[in-house]
């Protein structure tokens, strides 16, 4: 006998009962529909254990690793805590543990969450101040055993929020945090498998992210591409990381990109999905994720699918400021 936690309450399961019977028998407010796991109304997730294998059967691989499964196929095997996917977590408390500038408007920010968090990188959380005042950021950092997540905070000159970081922000400062969300993260298992990744501005924050897991993480061996685009040159915020990483890993290739003047041979002029599409016409095979300003991703998704990507190879993510 196993229970289930939903929210402000908590049931014991009967014998070979599955979460939704369990939630419906004491008159739970859970949806669903054919009960045989096709039709995935009943779609749920795990905030603790993984959930049993055979729930998750039919799911995408980004929805199994954040440990989503159909209620109707779920046989607990241990105690599990439950909700349904558009159900606001409760917040969590972090405290700023580091702060610095990365270029003239881009800030570093660390938070080190103070219960256990998971997260992959490239997924994104809200973040909220006293006032309740709150922004979304792409988390640039992979999973640890300190529950630390780092952010990369462009700041707007009447931007509410991060104008707040840069100039009132201290160390040892506590910020509420959200659970992780989104599927843009690296997925296991295709290790051969080139990527693509294109971004603009801080949306190369989760695209760091997803490069560093892939290769120091899981030693991914396919090719990667990144190309990062900025109209001047303060915009390419972490050339010489980059380029280290480069020069470590000789499956991982850097190119940056600048849609005005260029002045050094080191960057290539024009913009980044111009180039990266261009470069690349045919992605049949290929993984492409794409993160920045909302009119190059959605015009680099059209162009990626038309290429030969599948949709569900492209991972997008807009940044809206």
């Amino acid at each position: 006998m196993t229970r289930i936690k939903f929210g402000e309450h908590t049931f014991e399961t009967e014998d070979n009962e599955t979460v939704l019977k369990t939630l419906l028998r004491n008159n739970m407010q859970a949806p669903y529909g054919c009960k045989a796991g096709v039709c995935q109304c009943c779609l749920m997730r795990s905030l603790d254990n993984a959930p049993p294998e055979k729930s998750q059967v039919g799911l995408k691989d980004t929805q199994q690793k954040q440990n989503y499964f159909l209620a109707c196929l779920c046989q607990p095997e241990n105690d599990m805590t439950v909700a349904l996917p558009n159900t606001k977590s409760a917040w969590l408390e972090a405290e700023v543990i580091e702060k610095t500038d990365l270029s003239t408007n881009i800030i570093f920010l660390k938070l080190k969450s103070k219960e256990p968090l998971a997260f992959f990188a490239g997924q994104f959380v809200n973040l909220r101040r006293d006032d309740g005042v709150i922004r979304s950021y792409s988390i640039a950092n992979s999973h640890n055993a300190e529950h630390a997540l780092e952010f990369h905070i462009r700041i707007l000159p009447n931007g509410q929020f991060s104008r707040w970081v840069a100039d009132e922000l201290t160390i040892g400062r506590t910020l509420s945090l959200s659970h992780a969300q989104g599927d843009c993260h690296y997925v296991e298992g295709k290790t051969e498998q080139s990527l693509l990744l294109i971004g603009t501005g801080t949306g190369l924050a989760p695209l760091y992210g997803i490069i560093r897991d892939a290769l120091s993480t899981h030693n991914h061996q396919g090719e990667i591409h990144l190309f990062h685009g900025s109209h001047d040159v303060t915009g390419l915020y972490l050339e010489e990381k980059l380029t280290v990483l480069t020069q470590k890993y000789p499956n991982f290739h850097y190119t940056p990109c600048l849609s005005g003047k260029v002045n050094d041979e080191k960057y290539t002029q024009g913009r980044a999905n111009d180039i990266a599409l261009q470069k690349f016409p045919k992605l049949n095979g290929w993984r492409v994720y794409l993160c920045g300003q909302p009119e190059m991703v959605n015009n680099a998704k059209k162009m990626a699918y038309l290429q030969g990507a599948s949709l569900s190879s492209i991972y997008a993510d807009a940044f809206i400021y």
